[in-house]
Order: structure tokens, then C-alpha cells, then sequence
């Protein structure tokens, strides 16, 4: 088997909207610009965001968007407004929106491990 040889994507967050800016992420972290693409194998590249902080999110999502967690015990959820999130860690905001766009597959952890934040 031919090993792949996966290439390092540097992309500027600033201005740019979220939602776009996560699918061209979910594209490269799965290989889908590759012409080998096949679904059933990891051939992603590695992508490294950079100014996270500056990405524009559009429409009234900061205020009225909401991320529940729970702990599996009864009364165990948790909400967290998009404002909060994005003020505290924005990295994982994106994170979450590429996670989402990836396949729900046993290739998924693999591939959001590929995506790296720069300060």
C-alpha cells in the first residue's frame, strides 16, 4: 500500500464567514480536492487556521444560537450562548462547525485531528 503524502493548508480566518470558511476546511481535511478521492479512505490534508478571533459570523447567531452539553446524569445539561463561546474560545467554535460537516464515520476523529489553530 502506497503511503499517502498529505500536505500542510495554511488559511486565513479573518473576515471570512464561518460556515464557509468550515466547509472549505471539511473539503481539505477529507481529501475531496484530491482526483483519488474515495470516501472509504483517509486521504486528507493537514489545515492550520490562523485569527480564528477575527472571523465574522453573520446574522443574529451570536445571540440567539445555543450549545447544549450533557453529562449523562439526570439535570446534567448545560447551555452555553455562541456569544460566550466565541468570546472565550473560538477555536472550538469552528472546531464544532467542521466537526459537523465531516462524514459520521469511523474516519471522523481522524480527520478533526488533522486541523490545527495558530495564535
Amino acid at each position: 500500500m502506497k503511503t499517502i503524502e498529505r500536505k500542510t493548508h495554511a488559511i486565513d480566518a479573518s473576515n471570512q464567514p464561518m460556515g464557509r470558511l468550515a466547509v472549505s476546511i471539511a473539503i481539505l481535511l477529507r481529501g475531496k480536492h484530491r482526483a483519488q478521492f474515495q470516501p472509504n479512505e483517509d486521504k486528507g490534508d493537514f489545515v492550520v487556521v490562523k485569527n480564528v478571533k477575527a472571523m465574522k459570523l453573520t446574522g443574529n447567531k451570536l445571540k440567539k444560537k445555543i450549545y447544549y452539553t450533557h453529562s449523562g446524569y439526570p439535570g446534567g445539561i448545560r447551555a452555553q450562548s455562541m456569544e460566550k463561546l466565541f468570546a472565550e474560545r473560538p477555536q472550538e467554535l469552528l472546531r464544532k462547525a467542521v466537526w459537523g460537516m465531516l462524514t459520521k464515520t469511523r474516519l471522523r476523529p481522524k480527520q478533526i485531528n488533522r486541523l490545527k489553530f495558530e495564535k
